[in-house]
C-alpha cells in the first residue's frame, strides 16, 4: 500500500508565523495568548485569545485575491505557499490531476458569515442567506487553494470542529492511497470576530481569566476552561515514491488513523476517545509501548481532562508515555489545532525533543507523564496526535519517522 508522507509544513500560529519562528517560540515557551485586539472585547466575560499578529495579507498574496477572501482564507493561502516551498514542490510542474486539496474548517465561517450578514442587512432579502454564506465559505476555503495552484485532483473540506483537522489529514492519506501523487492538506481557522466570539461563549467552556499564563491550564488543578485561538498548519502529503524520486525530505509517514463519536448523554456508554486511539494504533500496526509521545487534545476543563487522562492511561498505562500540549501557548485553534499539533510532532521527530506544556502544574491523580517546565530531549520515532470536537467527535492520528527502503 502506498505510504503517505509529509514533505512540507506551513505554519500560521499566534506565537509564530512560519516554521522556524513557530518552532523557536515553542521551544522557548513564548506565549501567543493575549488580550483580543481585533474587536472590542471589554464587554465580554472572556477577553483573551491566541491572536496572530504581524500577518499582512498584501505581503504574501496578490492584491487581486484580497477582495475575494477573508482573513482565514488569506492565512490558509499563505501557509500553503510556505508548505509547498518547504516541500520543494511546484504544482505548475505537475499534471494538474495528480495534486489535490483536503482541508478542514469550522470557525472560520463566522467572520465570513458576519460580513455577509452585514451585507444582507444593508442589501435586502435578495442577498445571500447566512446558511449560504457558511456553505460558500467552506467551498471558497478549499476552492481558492485549488484555483491558486491549478490543482484538479480530489478536493474536499471536512467540518468536525477541533477533530476536523485530523480528519482532513486522513482524507489526504486516503487520496494518496487511491493514486493521487500529492495533497495540500490541514487547516487554518479563525473566529475572532463578535459573532464568532459569542458562538464560542455559548459553549460554556471558555476561560474568563485575564492573565495569559493562567487562562488555559489543561490537566492542572486550576483548570477552568480554554482560550480560543486562530491559526493552524497546512501540510503537503505526498506518495512515498514521488518524494523518493524527487529526493525530497520527508518529516514522517501518516501511519494510522481512528475516529469515533461519543454516545449521546444519558446512555451510560463510555466516551469514544479510547477507541479512537486504539483504532489509530491498530491501523498503524503500532503497539502502545512503541509510542514516544502523545500530543493531547487538552480541553482545559476538569471533566474533559479526566476523560482524556483515563483514555490514555487505559491504552498506555499510567505514566507510561510522555504527554504534551503545546497548545497552551496558542489556545485551541478549532480545526487548525490538529494539523498544528501534527506539524509540531514532525518537528519533534526531526530534532529529537518533546516540547513542553507551558504554565501547567499537573494534577497528580491523572497519573500522566505530562512534559512541563522545559522541552524534554529524547528520540521521537512515533507520535500520537489526539483531537476532540464539540458534538462528540474524536480523532487520533499516528505519525511515524521514515525508514530507509
Amino acid at each position: 500500500m502506498t505510504a503517505a508522507v509529509i514533505t512540507g509544513l506551513g505554519i500560521a500560529s499566534p506565537n509564530g508565523l512560519g516554521l522556524r519562528e513557530y518552532w523557536a517560540a515553542v521551544l522557548r515557551g513564548h506565549n501567543g495568548i493575549r488580550p483580543i485586539s481585533r474587536f472590542d472585547a471589554s464587554g465580554y466575560p472572556a477577553r483573551l485569545a491566541g491572536e496572530i499578529t504581524g500577518f499582512t495579507a498584501r505581503e504574501h498574496l496578490p492584491a487581486r485575491l484580497l477582495p475575494q477572501t477573508d482573513r482565514t482564507t488569506r492565512m490558509t493561502l499563505a501557509a500553503a505557499d510556505w508548505a509547498l516551498r518547504d516541500a520543494g514542490l511546484d504544482p505548475a510542474a505537475m499534471d494538474s490531476s495528480d495534486i489535490g486539496v483536503a482541508t478542514a474548517a469550522s470557525s472560520g465561517g463566522f467572520e465570513f458569515g458576519q460580513r455577509e450578514l452585514r451585507n444582507l442587512w444593508s442589501s435586502g432579502p435578495e442577498h445571500v442567506s447566512a446558511y449560504q454564506s457558511f456553505a460558500w465559505f467552506y467551498a471558497v476555503n478549499s476552492g481558492q487553494l485549488s484555483i491558486r495552484h491549478g490543482t484538479r485532483g480530489p478536493s474536499g473540506v471536512l467540518v468536525g470542529e477541533q477533530a476536523g483537522g485530523l480528519d482532513a489529514m486522513a482524507l489526504a492519506r486516503r487520496n494518496i492511497r487511491k493514486g493521487t501523487v500529492a495533497v495540500i492538506s490541514g487547516a487554518v481557522d479563525s473566529a475572532l470576530c463578535p459573532w464568532g466570539w459569542v458562538a464560542h461563549l455559548t459553549g460554556g467552556r471558555l476561560s474568563t481569566a485575564d492573565d495569559p499564563r493562567r487562562a488555559y491550564l489543561p490537566f492542572d488543578p486550576r483548570a477552568h476552561g480554554h482560550v480560543p485561538g486562530e491559526g493552524g498548519a497546512v501540510l503537503i502529503v505526498e506518495a512515498r515514491e514521488s518524494a523518493d524520486t524527487r529526493g525530497a525530505h520527508g518529516y514522517g509517514e501518516l501511519a494510522g488513523y481512528g475516529a469515533t463519536m461519543d454516545p449521546a448523554p444519558g446512555t451510560g456508554r463510555p466516551p469514544g476517545l479510547r477507541r479512537a486511539v486504539e483504532l489509530a494504533l491498530e491501523d498503524a500496526s503500532v503497539l502502545p509501548e512503541d509510542v514516544d509521545v502523545v500530543f493531547a487534545d487538552a480541553a482545559g476543563t476538569p471533566e474533559l481532562d479526566a476523560v482524556e487522562a483515563e483514555a490514555l492511561n487505559a491504552v498506555f498505562g499510567p505514566g507510561r508515555v510522555p504527554v504534551t500540549a503545546p497548545k497552551t501557548l496558542t489556545g485551541r485553534l478549532s480545526s487548525g489545532a490538529g494539523p498544528l499539533d501534527l506539524a509540531t510532532a514532525c518537528l519533534a521527530m526531526r530534532d529529537s525533543v518533546v516540547p513542553h506544556t507551558a504554565h501547567v502544574r499537573p494534577r497528580q491523580e491523572y497519573e500522566l507523564d505530562l512534559v512541563v517546565g522545559e522541552p524534554r530531549p529524547g528520540q521521537v520515532r512515533t507520535a500520537l496526535v489526539v483531537a476532540r470536537g464539540h458534538g462528540g467527535f474524536n480523532s487520533a492520528l499516528v505519525v511515524t519517522a521514515l525508514t530507509d527502503r
